[in-house]
């Protein structure tokens, strides 16, 4: 799940060249931090990792992947094969919602 009036307000305070930047740095530091999770040992260190990952989505408007996050952040475990799917099938919403958020 996107909230495009989250993508709408940060690309108005940004402008249209950083919010690319943004965007650009958003999904690689997603992916890093994914390929971190696996790697992640003890119910803390999973937590501090979630806790990342979740404020970064939610500041670029990824509630979906944000919420699972939170769960994840609240017990302590992680399905990251879930926390993947959301966050690929997100980023395919994102990106094509891209277009038609420019235009409203």
């Amino acid at each position: 799940m996107i909230d495009w009036n989250q993508i709408r307000e940060l690309r108005s305070a940004t402008g249209k060249e950083d919010f690319a930047v943004i965007v650009d740095l958003f999904l690689e530091e997603v992916e890093e931090s994914l390929r971190n999770l696996e790697n992640r040992t003890g119910a803390e260190d999973l937590r501090a990792g979630l806790h990342f990952l979740k404020g970064s989505a939610l500041n670029l408007g990824f509630t979906g992947l944000s919420c699972l996050c939170q769960q994840g952040e609240r017990t302590g475990t992680m399905d990251i094969a879930e926390i993947r799917g959301c966050f690929a099938r997100s980023r395919a919403d994102f990106l094509a919602g891209l277009g038609l958020c420019e235009e409203s």
